[in-house]
């Protein structure tokens, strides 16, 4: 019997950009609050929160002061339980960003864990300096920096595998795993439904020897997906997790299939799904800064293949650390409406449970900042220096901000098309995309052929689906161009075709579906991310219909169909679904 969250689709909240509330040019939980009727009739059932907590937002919440309290700028505690009520009312499900790697130097354990007789001093991972003085290791960080950074008053050096203002924490202390549950309890008790986990599988430090040097990330064989980790998200799961109906998702970095079935399969006992990002690194040279030109092919092939690595994938194509799918993807100029559909098909057909960035459906795209004083980002910065430092020219570095600063995600929501895109009445804290006026909620809930619309449309569909919701998965068909492939549930098959090109492209359908549907007709077309005229190789025809005898359906720019294999009362012995 499938769980209540395999059967939904979540929605990402990034707070600080989602919706003001009073003026001061920041999301908040009231903002948030006010906008559940919007989410509601989108047809998502689970909201992500990104942290909310008490932060000095070195890295925009990521950098927690005091896990069981709500940062200023987004509200009270007491809005914090409004928001959860009004979630229940309205049969929406909350969980929150679970940031326990690391957090914030200016929290009361790491204050307090500079004094060496300190009883929180082993709560963090303190080293002294090699003989002459250097950090006690040759790591390097994710944020670009050394991650060893000298204390004076301690007379040691604290490790900090993100900003200097990140110290992780020492899982070797028994002691910190038992704050961390009591924090989880704290939250699962006032009535969220889970936890996204942050980089939840280098939580273990086997080793501080120094690493084999890399291009990046020196010392990650030392903690990545160790068996340390392992074990401790078997007790946060037995411990914890297994007293409460909710679910948990990690975003695990560099794991390969068999890791990833390592953490979430449903025997192991540790987490119930996994973000992997290898479909994620298809377009880049080594490190996510060095981008490559987008080519669907390895991307598809990607998705194919950790669709049937996990017992349940997590699906997603962006959120709040990954540029807009549709700039990424697909493309936001001419063809901006034609591929952030054809994405929104490709997000909503995928076996697991989709996850959907809040802008996404409305087909928001990168930032169209013209240098870096409008960049907010840490991350960002601290790259932009190293390139610097290493004589990267500069419109070079500022074409690796351009296309991957995570600001990208972070501009504030384009509600409508008055001053600052209707997200705050004040000084919004990151500069608002100028294409507000025409990429905006408001105007696309008034329009039947808008994106927005057609997202409701697709959730419906998947909702309605059993197939798409639960159904195996096979590829049929991977190429430059076109992205073909079937979901089976109980004899009833759905296929999905995908045209991942800005070129019209024939598809046969008898060979894109191995044989599996002999046609394209009205009878059997479910949606097409197009609207009006569909063509044939021999003519153009109404919508999704294919002239008797012509297999060969002629997909439009960024097009994607949706359709049965016709013969709804015949079940179809399908070889090769997994």
């Amino acid at each position: 019997m499938a769980k209540w969250w395999q059967e939904q689709i979540v929605y990402q909240i990034y707070p600080r950009s989602f919706q003001d509330s009073n003026g001061d040019g920041i999301g908040d939980i009231p903002g948030i609050i006010s906008r559940l009727d919007e989410l509601k009739n989108l047809g998502v059932g689970i909201l992500w929160l990104s942290p909310v907590y008490s932060s000095p937002n070195a890295d925009n919440g990521y950098d927690i002061s005091d896990y069981r309290n709500i940062n200023p700028e987004y509200g009270t505690m007491a809005d914090m339980d409004e928001l959860i009520l009004q979630c229940r009312r309205r049969g929406l499900r909350l969980i929150m960003d679970l940031v326990i790697n690391h957090t914030s130097d200016e929290h009361e354990w790491f204050q307090s864990s500079r004094d060496k007789d300190s009883p929180y001093r082993n709560y963090y991972i303190w080293r002294p300096g090699r003989p002459d003085g250097s950090p006690p290791n040759n790591w390097t960080s994710f944020f670009a920096e050394d991650c060893w950074e000298y204390d004076p008053k301690s007379g040691e050096y604290y490790l900090h595998l993100f900003a200097k203002k990140q110290p992780d924490l020492n899982y070797q202390n028994p002691e910190v795993i038992e704050e961390v549950k009591e924090i989880m309890r704290f939250w699962l008790d006032k009535g969220i439904s889970g936890f996204r986990c942050d980089v939840i599988n280098i939580l273990f430090k086997e080793s501080l020897k120094d690493g084999k040097k890399k291009l990046a990330l020196t010392g990650s064989e030392h903690y990545i997906s160790r068996e340390g980790t392992h074990a401790i998200l078997r007790r946060l799961k037995s411990e914890v997790l297994n007293n409460y109906d909710c679910f948990t998702v990690g975003e695990t970095v560099f794991v390969t299939p068999k890791m990833g079935r390592e953490l979430c399969d449903k025997a192991r006992g540790e987490l119930d799904m996994i973000f992997s990002f290898e479909h994620m690194e298809t377009d880049q040279l080594f490190v996510k800064w060095f981008k490559k030109k987008f080519r669907s092919r390895p991307f598809a092939l990607s998705l194919a293949k950790w669709q049937n690595a996990l017992e349940w994938p997590a699906v997603y194509l962006e959120n709040h650390d990954q540029p807009r799918s549709v700039s990424r993807f697909g493309n936001d100029q001419k063809y901006w409406k034609e591929s952030a559909k054809m994405l929104a098909v490709l997000l909503l057909t995928l076996r697991g449970t989709p996850f959907l960035y809040q802008g996404e459906e409305i087909g928001m795209t990168n930032f169209d900042y013209t240098s870096m004083d409008e960049i907010q980002d840490v991350e960002s910065h601290n790259v932009y220096a190293l390139a610097k430092k290493l004589h990267i020219p500069s419109w070079y570095r500022w074409r690796m901000m351009r296309l991957v600063s995570r600001d990208n995600a972070r501009t504030p929501m384009q509600w409508d098309a008055s001053e600052n895109a209707g997200f705050t009445s004040g000084k919004p804290w990151l500069a608002v995309n100028h294409n507000f006026i025409s990429v905006n909620y408001q105007d696309e809930k008034n329009d039947p052929d808008s994106i927005l619309n057609f997202y409701r449309e697709m959730i419906l569909l998947r909702q309605s689906s059993s197939p798409l919701k639960f159904g195996k998965f096979k590829a049929f068909c991977i190429t430059d161009k076109i992205f073909a492939y079937g979901r089976k549930y109980k004899g009833q098959t759905v296929f999905i075709c995908l045209n991942m090109s800005d070129r019209y492209t024939d598809a046969d359908i008898c060979r894109v579906t191995d044989k599996r549907c002999s046609g394209l007709s009205s009878q059997n077309l479910l949606i097409s991310s197009y609207s009006g005229v569909t063509e044939t190789a021999k003519g153009r025809h109404t919508a999704g219909i294919c002239r008797t005898g012509n297999k060969i359906y002629r997909l439009r720019p960024y097009e994607a169909v949706v359709f049965t294999d016709g013969n709804r009362d015949a079940d179809i012995k399908q070889e090769g679904f997994q």
